[in-house]
């Protein structure tokens, strides 16, 4: 299975980004993990602070991949392009986040991604990634 892991602004600094928040590992070394935990998946890896990239690989592997882990960040909040886009392709998308959303600021609170997704992974840290992929396992 052809899996892409997708995310979004400000996640290119995890492990140097609010740490009590997102901890301590940055994601190319945790990506060596997963790739490692699910030798069955063929996991490939993209990360953009530009909203229009985002939507620009979504529709890329749209139609062609098994699935989409993504993580779109502050996008999740703010961008009915990437719902929609959500919305327009094949591959099934997870929706993950590394913390829980839901005890934070209000803002945090809507995704415009949620209603177009497979499924939604929140709060476990980077394991949220693992969970994630458990589903296309």
């Amino acid at each position: 299975m052809k899996i892409l892991i997708l995310n979004g602004p400000n996640l290119n600094l995890l492990g140097k980004r609010e740490t009590s928040i997102y901890g301590n590992q940055d994601f190319n070394s945790y990506f060596v993990e997963l790739k490692s935990k699910f030798p069955t998946l063929q996991l490939e890896y993209f990360q953009s602070n530009i909203e229009g990239e985002i939507i620009s690989k979504l529709q890329e592997v749209g139609f062609s991949y098994d699935g989409i882990v993504l993580n779109a960040g502050a996008y999740t909040h703010t961008s009915i392009g990437i719902g929609d886009c959500i919305k327009a392709i094949e591959t099934p998308v997870i929706e993950v986040h590394i913390s829980n959303t839901f005890s934070r600021e209000t803002f945090r609170h809507q995704s415009f991604i949620s209603p177009n997704a497979k499924g939604v992974i929140i709060g476990f840290g980077l394991k949220s990634y693992d969970l994630a992929l458990e589903y296309f396992n």
